[in-house]
């Protein structure tokens, strides 16, 4: 892995010689692997020390040391040589990489609810319960990435996959809208899941969350409808999707008790919670803009936030380079490049997700970065309409 020093000293997004190229992180993808396990690992630090503490592994490892160590490893913005790109895609071992996350996301799962149900041999407070809620919800998040990863592929085991994963968290319908919605409108005003400079994440969580859930279905019910079908059938990907979740929740409550309910629920809400997070800053302020005739220009690099933190990008699977996602969406997450026109954020996804949080420090560390990213011009921003009057008066 490169150091601090290496990254900064290196390609600076230039391609390298495709002579002797390997990929130095390949390894290191395993390391996302981590995350879905940490109920297992959580459980034996546990039993091993009688500390409860080890519950609240979830937040406490996405929250603090991820972004300690994105700050201690530092950034990485080599690219693969054009004539290595075609190797990655087709390199099995980094589909692997995402295929596991899978069963070890569901072993979590089960073992959270016989937990949570009394089992284990362990007694588990309230507390506890609730930070072992947490740490699962932080998987079920992390889960939509990789059922986002998978979604985008032409395969259709890979994007049954893509649903199974995202049974945990009951977000079936991002299946649909993220793919055929997102991409379509992003740095739009149509698209909800593009935050506005001066919006407050809270009310964009709203916004997104209940934006996302109408367009997906007004997006099936579409398609059906061309084919002359309800969209009351199994054949809506997004009802399909949700009644995934349903019967694993049915399964979960049969089979552990009713009383996990109100945990599976409330793990659901902290993976979507994570998931509208990082939308909001992927294109906070950023806007394509709009020709005469009323149509939007092509999306380009300059219109999502990117980080090139080692750390982060390994745990969300080269998430943090969207530009290069947006702009090639089926291109596998190990062959994504770092995109030189792309806005940089001042640190890895986990970061800023921390900021995000608390919307004061939030505005002074990224509405700053938005007007410099227009050369000053904020008429060229995306603006919450609430506030467009008294940004554009500020920064005039």
């Amino acid at each position: 892995m490169p150091t601090r020093q290496q990254s900064k000293a290196g390609t600076g997004g230039n391609r390298v010689s495709a002579r002797g190229w390997r990929d130095r992180k390949r390894y290191v993808w395993l390391l996302g692997l981590v995350i879905p396990t940490l109920v297992p690992m959580s459980w034996a630090a546990v039993t091993a020390t009688g500390w409860g503490v080890f519950w609240w592994s979830g937040p406490t490892l996405m929250l603090l040391v991820i972004p300690v160590l994105d700050y201690v490893v530092g950034p990485d913005a080599e690219n693969p040589p054009d004539s290595a790109l075609a190797r990655l895609e087709h390199d099995r071992f980094y589909r692997w990489a995402i295929y596991l996350y899978l069963p070890a996301q569901y072993l979590s799962l089960l073992l959270a609810c016989w937990f949570w149900s009394g089992g284990g041999g362990v007694t588990l407070s309230g507390l506890d319960k609730f930070g072992l809620m947490l740490t699962v919800g932080g998987i079920g998040g992390v889960a939509i990435n990789a059922a986002h990863e998978m979604g985008h592929q032409r395969a259709e085991s890979e994007r049954w996959l893509s649903k199974v994963a995202l049974a945990q968290t009951g977000y079936g319908h991002f299946f649909v809208e993220h793919n055929r919605g997102h991409h379509a409108r992003v740095a739009t005003p149509e698209d909800p899941a593009s935050a506005r400079m001066g919006e407050n994440i809270y009310l964009f969580h709203y916004r997104s969350i209940i934006g996302s859930l109408r367009s997906a279905w007004a997006i099936e019910r579409r398609r059906l409808a061309r084919r002359g079908l309800s969209p009351w059938t199994l054949k809506n990907d997004a009802l399909n999707a949700w009644l995934m979740t349903v019967a694993l929740f049915a399964v979960l409550a049969v089979s552990f008790g009713v009383e996990v309910l109100p945990w599976l629920i409330g793990q659901a809400a902290v993976g979507i919670f994570l998931l509208e997070t990082i939308n909001y800053l992927e294109h906070y302020g950023l806007r394509r803009q709009q020709r005469p005739d009323g149509s939007y220009e092509h999306v380009r690099p300059s219109h999502s936030w990117n980080s090139n933190s080692i750390i982060s990008n390994v745990f969300l699977f080269h998430l943090q380079r969207h530009s290069d996602h947006h702009a090639n969406p089926r291109r596998r997450y190990q062959a994504l490049c770092h995109a030189e026109e792309a806005p940089q954020l001042p640190a890895g996804y986990a970061t800023m997700v921390v900021v995000a949080l608390l919307p004061p420090l939030w505005r002074r560390v990224m509405d700053r970065r938005v007007l410099a990213h227009y050369n000053g011009d904020i008429r060229r921003a995306a603006l919450s309409p609430r506030k467009a009057r008294r940004l554009a008066k500020r920064h005039a």
